[in-house]
């Protein structure tokens, strides 16, 4: 990208007030062009005057030398060639004077005011000369054409330079303007990138929490229950072996369920593996990059919902669940009130998942508490609530301890907020734990 503004500004490598030895050099190449071109003239200055040559030829390249501050001081150069107009010297001057003056920066009034004198100086001059030539017989010319000279040179003299300086100017400010929009248009795109970058990271976090609560949902509530049967089969495998083949049985049974729905989920964790290869980290100034790693992430959060969307579990399966609970000792009693109807699918796997980890929980922490699962199907939304009694022998730990990482809750809680649901939970007077949700349908 070109430099412009500031960094223009420090790009200046010309000595005193030119921005580079490029146009130091043509500065003072014009300048001794116009001094010599002065010094020239001032030698018919000197015989016109009755001064002596030396003096003419001196004052002519003096004058002419002023043309290397045009850029410093456009106005001093302007004012110096129409001075030393009457002399008949300083025309190069007077035109490179004209063009710096109006492609410079100066308002436009001042550029005009300038102009008009330089332009009534040349008539003038020009008008005087020709008419002092006719009468002297010089130049074979009638009196009707010395106005017209006169008015032809002074306009080719001062409207070409005053143009094209015009054009120069405008041309110069126009890419100015077009290189501050681009370098806008550069930091907008950087902070684009930036912001896409963000968004990207924020949707790839989001997205493993998500998966990490799934796991766990489908994990703790199945181990859990491996972990359950597994002691009772060690407790019963000597005494009563046709039971202990039925606990056995329902293990492996867990197991396979818990395998299938991982492997599923992995399943669907591998479809996305070639994403974050494709996109690499967004520099700053490609948002294309940026915005694709976005999509990706999307298209993964997609997926990972179509999964839920076409295998999560749904609330006719809650019977199912709560019969796996009882089998594994547990006392359940379920109560469904209205009418059961077909919710959208994430509403129905979250109120399946709420009262799995609801029903997991009981058995980490209180095994062998009755516990009670209300349904309540309304117009506008869908209720649960698992509430267990005080698990017997309370303070004495139980044979089989679960590990917990303390992650089902704020699962749970998640979850049901996502939907824009409530979710409490918290101990009961009785010395059983509750929990209640409530989901919009």
């Amino acid at each position: 990208m070109t430099t412009t503004g500031e960094e223009h500004t420090a790009a200046r490598t010309g000595p005193w007030w030119w921005v580079g030895w490029r146009s130091a050099v043509l500065d003072a190449g014009l300048a001794l062009a116009s001094a010599v071109e002065c010094g020239a003239e001032g030698v018919r200055f000197a015989h016109d005057a009755g001064l002596p040559v030396p003096v003419g030829v001196g004052f002519g390249m003096i004058a002419g030398s002023v043309l290397l501050v045009r850029r410093k001081w456009p106005i001093a150069v302007v004012l110096v060639s129409i001075a030393i107009a009457p002399a008949q010297m300083g025309y190069l001057m007077g035109l490179v004077g004209l063009y710096t003056l109006a492609a410079s920066e100066l308002p436009r009034r001042i550029i005009a005011a300038l102009a008009g004198m330089s332009f009534a100086g040349m008539l003038i001059v020009t008008f005087v000369r020709a008419h002092q030539s006719v009468v002297r017989g010089d130049v074979p010319m009638g009196d009707w054409l010395v106005p017209f000279a006169s008015i032809t040179t002074a306009i080719g003299m001062t409207a070409p330079p005053v143009l094209l300086g015009l054009y120069m100017g405008a041309r110069r400010r126009l890419m100015e303007s077009l290189r501050e929009r681009a370098d806008s248009l550069e930091r907008e795109l950087q902070l684009l990138a930036e912001r896409a970058e963000e968004r990207a990271e924020w949707a790839r976090n989001e997205e493993r929490t998500r998966i990490a609560r799934e796991m766990h949902d489908v994990v703790a509530h199945r181990v859990s229950l491996m972990v359950v049967h597994a002691a009772a089969l060690q407790a019963i495998a000597r005494k009563d072996p046709e039971k202990a083949v039925k606990n056995a049985a329902l293990v492996g049974d867990m197991g396979r369920q818990a395998l299938t729905e991982l492997r599923e989920m992995l399943g669907v964790l591998r479809t996305g593996d070639g994403l974050g290869a494709r996109v690499p980290s967004v520099p700053l100034a490609a948002v294309g990059a940026a915005a694709a790693a976005a999509a990706a992430a999307a298209a993964a959060s997609r997926a990972a919902d179509d999964f839920g969307a076409g295998e999560g579990p749904s609330l006719a399966e809650i019977d199912e669940l709560i019969g796996q609970s009882a089998a594994a000792g547990m006392v359940v009693d379920l109560s469904v009130e209205g009418d059961m109807r077909a919710y959208a699918q994430e509403v129905e796997q979250t109120a399946y998942r709420v009262v799995q980890e609801a029903l997991t929980n009981v058995h980490k922490h209180a095994a062998g508490a009755k516990t009670y699962v209300r349904v309540a199907h309304r117009v506008s939304e869908i209720a649960m609530q698992v509430e267990n009694e005080c698990p017997p022998e309370v303070g004495v730990g139980s044979s089989v301890r679960l590990p917990s990482g303390g992650n089902g809750l704020l699962g749970m809680k998640e979850r049901v907020a996502a939907l824009g649901g409530v979710f409490v939970s918290g101990p009961t007077d009785a010395g059983g734990f509750r929990v209640s949700a409530v989901i919009p349908a």
